[in-house]
């Protein structure tokens, strides 16, 4: 059977548009937990998207006026700390835990005021998914009497696969300990 080069091109390029196949994903990654989230221009997001490479998360809320800038102030410095090359294959997903008031429109403020890139992912979702993402994360907040929350203040480090790989509660400052996890994770 002789096959012309158009049919034989058409065929690659088919084979070519068929999704690749992927190994599950490793049963201690956050990447199991597929919440509905929506970021911050307003397209849904998942988690598992992130995969193949490191990811910095943390939590947050965006009328927070003293730990949550913090935290993205401390984490831009980590990626400063990086060199160029391997600060651009770094994702940054920030998570909100006040859905009622960090709306898209909030988030999206948000991020042009933190100077946020391409690389930085600010998302939301609903109160009990929240609440899942943060006991995975080990991350603890609580809604106080005000509406503000007292919550924990720490940036994790996802390996390609959503494994926790480093943690840091380290603020105002870049943590060496979280730096060198970084380049091991990318190297």
């Amino acid at each position: 059977m002789k096959i012309s080069r158009r049919e034989a091109l058409l065929t690659l390029a088919a084979a070519a548009s068929l999704p690749a196949f992927a190994a599950p994903v490793p049963g201690d990654s956050i990447y199991q937990l597929k919440p509905p989230l929506t970021d911050h221009n307003g397209q849904p997001f998942e988690l598992a998207s992130a995969r193949g490479r490191p990811v910095l998360v943390s939590m947050f809320y965006c009328s927070c006026e003293m730990v949550c800038p913090m935290i993205f102030e401390t984490i831009a410095q980590t990626l400063k700390a990086l060199p160029a090359a391997e600060r651009q294959r770094v994702k940054v997903l920030m998570i909100s835990f006040d859905p009622a008031r960090d709306t898209v429109a909030v988030l999206k403020k948000t991020a042009q005021a933190h100077g946020c890139d391409a690389q930085w992912t600010l998302l939301r979702t609903d109160d009990g998914n929240a609440r899942k993402i943060a006991a995975l994360l080990g991350i603890q907040y609580r809604r106080l009497a005000s509406g503000e929350f007292n919550h924990s203040s720490t940036i994790e480090l996802l390996d390609a696969e959503g494994r926790i790989a480093a943690r840091s509660g380290m603020l105002g400052s870049v943590d060496p300990a979280l730096v060198k996890a970084l380049r091991q994770a990318l190297a």
